[in-house]
């Protein structure tokens, strides 16, 4: 077996030596390629961080204005004011948001940013501008409650005065009304028989059967206050049973007294002269009178005037 000459050995050593060196750069190579490589993939990770953050502050922003215009619209429509261009505008930032949130599953480029920054700058100058417009709606509301509720106050006030006043007439007039009532004085009830005759008794009692009619008359009292003018004078003849003859053949019919209707059994009307003019009523049944004692009534203007009684036997 030859020995290898220190020439080829020396070769071989320079050989594996080279390989070496090679070797090493090749891995250097890798090595310096693989953090390349690590670094774009930090540099592209920090950049999709960076651009998620800048869209969920931008939907945060379109959130914020969405609230912000949902409030305006809530206080114009408090004072009963509606505004279509708000409605409109809330729902373009309904479609802003849907569009934003789109891009968590796409590309959110630098173009789209600015886009949507210039967008809620523009309708940020317009939200504000709008609310200056709600203040002063909202003073000159509080100015216009304050006059009207001080008219009303001036209104209650002017309908207390007037309810007050009318109060005051009402008493006065249900004074002179009472002042001017008319009173019948020297009351006096005779009979007619059939032969139309008068009888007159002092004790006012007289026999039934011989009765053929009723004549009342009495002389109305003097009255300054009372104006001159015609006058509607009602006779109640009330039997002794308690109930009033009625029969509107003869001129019967019915008038209120103190809230309740009744009966009247005869009506004259007069023009009253303040004279103590004589009034008489004749009065004729027609049927039978019973025996007893009948009360007759006088009324004039919703009084009682004057009253007599007289008894048949």
């Amino acid at each position: 077996m030859a020995t290898e000459t220190p020439e080829k050995d020396s070769n071989r050593k320079l050989l594996v030596v080279g390989l070496i060196i090679v070797l090493l750069s090749i891995n250097g190579i890798l090595i310096y390629m693989q953090q390349q490589k690590t670094q774009q993939n930090e540099e592209q990770q920090e950049i999709i961080k960076v651009k998620s953050t800048e869209l969920e502050n931008q939907i945060k922003v379109f959130e914020t204005l969405k609230a912000d215009y949902e409030r305006q619209s809530a206080e114009l429509s408090a004072m009963g004011i509606s505004n279509d261009s708000l409605e409109t505008r809330i729902a373009a930032i309904n479609a802003d948001l849907a569009q934003l949130r789109a891009f968590r599953n796409s590309s959110f480029t630098v173009a789209d940013q600015r886009r949507f920054q210039q967008r809620a700058q523009n309708l940020e100058l317009a939200l504000q501008k709008k609310d200056e417009e709600v203040a002063k709606l909202k003073d000159d509301n509080e100015e216009l409650f304050t006059e009207v509720t001080g008219l009303k106050t001036t209104q209650n006030k002017l309908a207390d005065s007037i309810s007050m006043l009318s109060s005051n007439n009402k008493e006065l007039e249900e004074k002179v009304n009472l002042a001017s009532k008319l009173e019948a004085q020297n009351i006096a009830v005779t009979i007619i028989n059939d032969n139309g005759k008068e009888k007159e008794d002092a004790e006012e009692e007289y026999k039934a059967k011989r009765v053929d009619r009723i004549k009342l008359s009495f002389r109305l009292g003097k009255n300054e206050v009372a104006p001159k003018e015609n006058k509607e004078i009602l006779m109640r003849l009330i039997e002794p049973d308690g109930s009033a003859l009625y029969n509107l053949a003869t001129g019967s019919g019915t008038f209120e007294f103190e809230g309740k209707e009744q009966f009247y059994t005869a009506k004259r009307d007069i023009v009253f002269d303040n004279s103590q003019q004589l009034v008489s009523f004749i009065y004729s049944k027609g049927t039978p009178y019973k025996t007893g004692k009948h009360l007759i009534e006088i009324y004039s203007d919703g009084f009682l005037i004057g009253s007599t009684s007289f008894t048949l036997k």
